[in-house]
């Protein structure tokens, strides 16, 4: 029987994630509410770019007028704020863009002296002018009648997703636990593939529980769980990419880390592998305490302190390798089947006459490989014999960033790649022909353009979650117009927003920002250096314009001139929306905004999105760099700031959702051309690639 408990529910998690709402009990013997009435609901929510489904409509009906304000109350706030129509926008001229294409360079370059000057308390005198009505269709995202069982699966999800969480999921998370306390055992998976995500996890079980215990136990298996533990309870980053400051632990939380390292087969090879950072938190652990209880893990950390001799398993591999020895390679890494698929290339380019003894044994051991390993390995041959001139990578932490270099890897026989490419499609169909059929299922190409969630620990707080490098088109509309809003930290903040234009070699061709208003058939809506009570600015673009000027990609940098860190700043969002008719409608209308995102990286500048201007598509970036960007030609291979950064994301070559869900249809189901012939449907049209916490924990289990 379903729970109707509404203090364990959150529509605003609900709403975000699913796009749905759960409504309070009704006693069913009240008057249906009038029609007017949630029409005028109705008519307030289209004005933010939604609408309701004809079931949450007629559920609303069967409210009570205090119930229905209630909802409406919570699900404005939470739409509003995701569009960021929660804030001010008054740039610095109020009649933008006309008003800036209209006015000489001289008169804006004087009145930002004049700006500047005063510190950003003068602006230019502009009476604002009366605006034409809106005159863009926008199509109305539709939210739908949930229940409080579904919403509770969100958790499930989350938790069993087999990808790292943000930190917008970690936030949901936490809010479950704290709302569930010891009922939370009920939404538990049975499996949670990421380590990181059961030591976050298990922090706030120990907070909010009366006995974690058990859940430690069953999901904590390696002594690097035990690590990623002590660093969540410590505020640390539980990808271990960045070292942490462990702090005091309770004497209860002592022995509860040394009860979980004493309790494995074997900690002392996979401590080695983090041996300064375990050196560190042994001092935080004092285990010559506890000598008599945990005589084990004593030991361990002895081997640690005094460096002594301890033949490891990567270290065995590695001198396998370097000796090109297979045979000894293929002994060590067959009883580990995740590292052997890593290795894989490399073990098949020392060879070339063990190429079948090699194959032979990664056939064997396939069926034991992780379903994203196994993903990427077949990704990754698939492309082996007509490689991408540019490799991609995503440093593992916090900080979203992107790494790309020329692709050198020495040539393999076709022959290979396709035999290996079999073999992982071979045991991912067996993996999910065990699973519930599908009936007849439709994949739309579409998906082709939208990439596998396997990491989203970086991702930002956005209306719509993506996966970098993935390619969504552009609505109608000639103009693209891209907005930021800050508000000043603890000094005066100037955050510049530019819209940077790469020709199709990734050589910059204009810019346009706070030196720039105008060029190029787009323009600039000022430059503002001060915002106490919060500030905006906002460039527009025409696309046909552009395009003819030989511009292939547009790009979204955002700047904090005045140095600041995004993390330090109250807040800060950028977001972009299409126009066709620039002058009609506010400036800012959210009726007509596609994407926002917050800006909360511990980085100075940031890269929301690019816009390939030839294919119209946006290319979701959500990347932060560390220095300033470089305008320069790539030169022997190297390549940077935001070259780097663009060419690496409109370049990724990373398995994508299109063929995932033609793994899982050809295992599970038939095939079929069309939506309308299908049990099962799989597209963008129905938001398929937006469900990620779906996707990592239902498709890639």
């Amino acid at each position: 029987m379903e729970n109707t408990d509404m203090s364990r529910l959150n529509n605003k998690i609900y709403l975000r994630r699913r796009g749905k709402v759960a409504l309070p009990p009704t006693s069913g013997e009240s008057e249906l509410l009038p029609v007017a009435t949630v029409a005028a609901m109705l008519k307030n929510l289209e004005a933010l770019g939604y609408g309701l489904s004809e079931s949450l409509i007629a559920a609303c009906r069967a409210l009570s007028l205090d119930q229905l304000t209630a909802l409406y109350t919570e699900i404005v706030a939470e739409l509003r704020s995701g569009k960021g129509a929660n804030k001010a926008f008054r740039p610095m001229y109020p009649n933008f863009p006309k008003q800036v294409m209209e006015m000489s360079r001289a008169q804006l370059y004087l009145n930002a002296i004049v700006h500047y000057w005063s510190q950003g308390k003068l602006f230019p005198v502009s009476e604002r002018k009366e605006r034409f009505p809106l005159l863009d269709n926008t199509d109305l995202r539709e939210i739908d009648l949930g229940t409080q069982a579904d919403f509770g699966t969100l958790f499930t999800q989350l938790v069993g997703a087999n990808s790292s969480l943000s930190s917008t999921d970690q936030e949901d998370i936490v809010w479950f636990v704290e709302s569930y306390q010891d009922d939370i055992g009920l939404l538990l998976p049975e499996i949670i593939p990421q380590k990181e995500t059961v030591a976050f996890l298990a922090t706030w079980l120990m907070a909010y529980t009366a006995n974690a215990a058990p859940f430690l136990t069953r999901y904590v298996k390696t002594a690097t769980d035990v690590l990623r533990l002590a660093v969540s309870l410590s505020s640390g980053d539980v990808s271990l990419a960045a070292p942490t400051k462990f702090r005091t632990f309770s004497r209860p939380e002592r022995r509860l880390l040394l009860t979980l390292l004493e309790n494995l087969p074997s900690a002392t090879e996979d401590m080695l592998r983090f041996k300064n950072r375990w050196i560190r938190l042994g001092e935080k652990l004092h285990p010559g305490e506890f000598k008599a209880s945990f005589p084990k893990t004593v030991k361990a950390f002895a081997v640690l302190r005094n460096d002594e001799a301890f033949t490891t398993f990567n270290g065995a591999v590695e001198t396998a390798l370097a000796k090109r020895d297979v045979s000894a390679a293929l002994a060590r890494l067959s009883t580990r089947p995740g590292d052997f698929a890593r290795r894989l290339d490399h073990l098949l380019r020392l060879d070339a006459a063990a190429h079948e003894v090699v194959f032979a044994a990664f056939a064997e051991v396939a069926p034991d490989v992780s379903t994203p390993v196994l993903l990427q390995v077949r990704h990754h041959f698939s492309l082996r014999p007509n490689p991408p001139a540019l490799r991609v990578f995503f440093p593992k932490g916090i900080l979203a960033k992107a790494h790309g270099e020329p692709n050198r890897l020495p040539a393999l026989p076709v022959g290979v790649c396709n035999a290996v490419v079999s073999v992982c499609e071979a045991a991912l169909v067996g993996r999910f022909e065990t699973l519930a059929p599908l009936g007849t299922v439709y994949v739309d190409p579409q998906l082709a353009d939208y990439m596998m969630p396997f990491a989203l620990r970086s991702a930002s707080r956005s209306l719509r979650t993506l996966v970098r490098g993935s390619r969504l088109p552009l609505p109608d509309g000639d103009v693209l117009r891209f907005f930021i809003w800050w508000k000043d930290g603890n000094d005066r903040t100037d955050i510049d927003l530019s819209a940077v234009m790469l020709n199709a070699a990734f050589e910059q061709v204009e810019v346009l920002s706070y030196y720039n208003l105008k060029g190029y058939g787009g323009c600039h809506s000022g430059d503002i250096v001060e915002a106490p009570e919060g500030a905006s600015e906002f460039i527009d673009v025409t696309l046909p314009r552009v395009r003819d000027a030989g511009v292939r990609y547009l790009v979204m940098s955002v700047n904090s001139y005045s140095q600041q860190p995004f993390v330090e700043l109250p807040e800060c969002f950028a977001g972009w929306m299409t126009r066709q008719a620039p002058e009609s409608g506010e400036i800012y209308d959210p009726r007509t905004v596609q994407d926002k995102l917050d800006l909360t990286a511990d980085t100075k500048i940031a890269v929301p999105v690019v816009f390939d201007v030839v294919e119209r598509r946006a290319v979701w970036c959500d990347m932060a760099l560390k220095s300033h960007p470089k305008f320069q030609n790539n030169v022997a291979g190297n390549i940077s700031g935001i070259q780097a950064t663009v060419q690496s994301l409109v370049e990724i070559a990373k398995p994508n959702l299109y063929d995932l869900f033609f793994l899982h249809a050809a295992a599970r189901g038939e095939i079929v051309s069309t939506p309308e012939e299908a049990d099962t449907i799989f597209s963008v049209a129905t938001e398929t690639p937006f469900r990620l916490e779906e996707i990592a924990s239902q498709f890639m289990a």
